[in-house]
């Protein structure tokens, strides 16, 4: 059984891309190159699911066309549009982004500042830009905070928490 806790989210699929089961996967790992037995991870009904990589090619630096076994038309496909993706944490733990972790693995950690104490849980990240937002609720109201690797503190991945220094004044914004 594939658990929670041993894979890592690498990207989402877009839509289909033809007609022969082929869909394009959003994606800045770069696993697709590898040999081997190749295969990705989605969540189907509450339980994750593997299906085996029968061919891959690039699109574009963020996009992979996967054809995947067993899956041989657009409409086999068709299901799997905007669904997450994810791979076994020790095929990424050795590349450049530290442990194979993405922002959205950050949804759901509490955020602590070492001034003000607890603010939030992550609730959202905004990524579309190169400056990365935590969105945090805070009683009753959305905090942005950026995502900085400076500002935090402390990183506790087994208590999905968070510790920050936040500049003063960032809040009055």
């Amino acid at each position: 059984m594939i658990r929670k806790e041993d894979i890592v989210k690498i990207g989402q699929f877009a839509k289909p891309h033809g007609i022969k089961g082929e869909i394009a996967l959003v994606t800045s790992f770069d696993l697709f190159d590898a040999d081997g037995d190749l295969y990705i991870i989605c969540e189907l009904d509450g339980i994750f699911v593997p299906f085996f990589i029968e061919e891959s090619r690039y699109k574009s630096d963020s996009v992979v066309l996967l054809k995947l076994e067993t899956l041989d038309s657009e409409e086999d496909v068709k299901p799997f549009t905007n669904k997450d993706v994810y791979c076994p944490k020790d095929w990424v733990e050795n590349t450049a982004i530290d442990s194979g972790i993405t922002w959205d693995n950050f949804i759901g950690y509490k955020v602590f500042d070492t001034q003000r104490g607890y603010l939030g849980e992550i609730e959202d990240i905004d990524d579309s830009t190169l400056n990365v937002i935590f969105q945090i609720t805070h009683e009753q109201m959305t905090l942005l905070v950026p995502a900085v690797e400076d500002f935090i503190v402390k990183l506790e991945q087994d208590k999905k928490s968070i510790t920050m220094t936040i500049p003063e004044g960032l809040f009055e914004l």
